[in-house]
């Protein structure tokens, strides 16, 4: 007899599970991943918030940063940025709003905090990270860094910093990541078209928003890859990535101009047509909206064709640069390891040296004779009307708010000014002090105590004869106003030689 066949195992005990085949299926969880990951910090706020000093917990953190982020898109240019401290003004009514009986500096701290930790500012790179795993080929787990910003700081024309929003802060407004911003952008401006058409103008004005985040991404795209190429022209692909991509913008920029346009021929029917004052509004600030979009899209159009010039001067620029004549110095390496074993003696050395050379040009103290000879010889400009006169103003004599008067200074003065060879201690002179002045101890003690730490080499150098001078020996201080160490005070004379050679020398 043959034995019967075996049973079928169940795949889950025939071995461990295997992931999902292929490596999209995998990727597309890795996508959701990061755009979870993107949304972590604006959950982190409504978090840390009970960590503030204070009741803030009526404040929703999460909603203040949203708006935060909303308006530092729509406030940034292609080549600037929004201003932090008008964000905070226009985030006030906002976040004043959600606690209108609270004061006003509390919704500018709020308006602030939030900002300040969208930026990140207290880490190294003012970035977030995240930790996300996916299978590699073989199916083994590994783990990966994500690293991203949502607001970052960049420089502004004459040393001013500007706030700018990031790919992923845009795609946590519009609720995507690394989504195609073409496909994109078509696929929202034909649902605002439906909209418009449909007359549902609250839908639409969500629609034409996510549009214009769309145009905000696109321009950061290209404003990215313009920066790289100023860096180093070879780390960008102008051979076919970059030509592609302006020859793809451009006819994009051209269909969207008149898909835009035809929309806002339909919103300002629709404006002029409405009879309800809800429906008049937010036809109103539809059009404002699209023409914003128009405005962003003749700026991305004009930046577009002035890319093809930019890269052709860069590359003549970075080809024939000048090559650094010599290596740069390895700081640590070079000189902080050597120098730490040092003794001081010979390590001061070493900086002094390094320091000397190491600060930079100095600006020469004489003007060049042809500046000098064009100040000369330049005719002197006709003044202009200086103004009308300008009033006197109204002087106010500052109160005299001192607690000691000129005569307990010089009583407490009167007491310390004692024989170099004949110290005292600061309980004696307490005493001394409460029997002229109820106030004057007070006074000594504080003179006293300035005196443990005396400024010899500024005594020295504006030529004192005596230094007053107060040593602690372990001595505990007995008195009924005062505690601590009962110092020894006393005068300390000078080399009034030393210092007459010194300046001799100097001179």
């Amino acid at each position: 007899m043959t034995s019967p066949a075996p049973a079928a195992v169940p795949p889950q005990l025939n071995g461990p599970s295997r992931p999902a085949p292929g490596p999209a299926a995998d990727e597309g969880l890795a996508r959701r991943l990061r755009a979870l990951a993107c949304t972590a910090p604006l959950h982190d706020l409504d978090t840390r918030k009970a960590n503030l000093a204070g009741e803030y917990g009526v404040y929703a953190m999460a909603e203040v940063a949203l708006a935060a982020i909303d308006l530092v898109t729509l406030n940034m240019d292609f080549d600037t940025g929004a201003d932090h401290e008008q964000i905070v003004a226009r985030l006030l009514p906002r976040v004043a709003a959600q606690a209108p009986g609270r004061p006003h500096a509390e919704h500018e701290r709020v308006s602030r905090w939030v900002l300040e930790n969208l930026i990140n500012v207290g880490s190294v790179d003012r970035g977030f990270r995240a930790v996300y795993g996916t299978f590699g080929a073989d199916g083994v787990y590994v783990r990966r860094d994500y690293d991203f910003k949502l607001i970052e700081e960049v420089p502004g024309p004459g040393g001013t910093v500007f706030l700018r929003t990031t790919d992923e802060a845009v795609n946590v407004l519009v609720g995507a990541l690394d989504t195609d911003v073409t496909s994109a952008q078509i696929a929202a401006e034909v649902k605002l078209e439906v909209l418009i058409s449909r007359g549902r103008l609250a839908d639409a004005q969500l629609a034409a928003e996510q549009a214009r985040y769309r145009t905000v991404q696109y321009a950061e795209t290209l404003r990215k890859t313009l920066d790289a190429t100023r860096r180093n022209v070879r780390a960008v692909d102008w051979l076919k990535t970059v030509p592609d991509m302006i020859a793809e913008a451009l006819e994009h920029v051209a269909d969207r101009y008149r898909h835009e346009n035809a929309i806002l021929t339909n919103i300002r029917k629709a404006r002029d047509e409405a009879e309800e004052p809800e429906h008049k509004r937010r036809a109103a600030e539809l059009v404002d909206i699209v023409k914003d979009c128009i405005r962003r899209h003749t700026q991305l159009q004009s930046r577009l064709l002035e890319a093809g010039p930019l890269f052709r001067a860069e590359q003549d620029r970075q080809a024939f640069a000048t090559p650094a004549a010599r290596a740069g110095l390895d700081l640590y390496g070079q000189l902080v390891a050597p120098v730490l074993p040092l003794p001081v003696e010979q390590a001061t050395r070493v900086t002094d040296a390094f320091f000397a050379r190491g600060t930079g040009l100095r600006t020469p103290a004489a003007v060049r004779l042809t500046d000098l000879v064009d100040v000369l010889l330049t005719p002197p400009l006709e003044r202009e009307h200086l103004g009308a006169e300008m009033p006197e103003p109204d002087l106010i004599a500052t109160p005299d708010d001192s607690r000691f008067s000129e005569e307990q200074l010089a009583s407490a003065m009167e007491l310390l000014d004692l024989p170099p060879d004949a110290p005292r201690r600061l309980s004696g002179l307490l005493a001394e002090a409460r029997r002229r002045d109820p106030e004057l101890p007070y006074l000594v003690a504080l003179l006293a105590v300035h005196a443990a730490s005396p400024a010899v080499g500024t005594a020295y150098r504006q030529g004192e004869q005596q230094l007053l001078f107060a040593v602690d020996d372990g001595t505990v201080l007995d008195d009924e106003e005062f505690g601590g160490a009962d110092l020894i005070v006393g005068k300390a004379l000078l080399d009034a030689a030393g210092m007459a050679a010194d300046r001799k020398d100097a001179a």
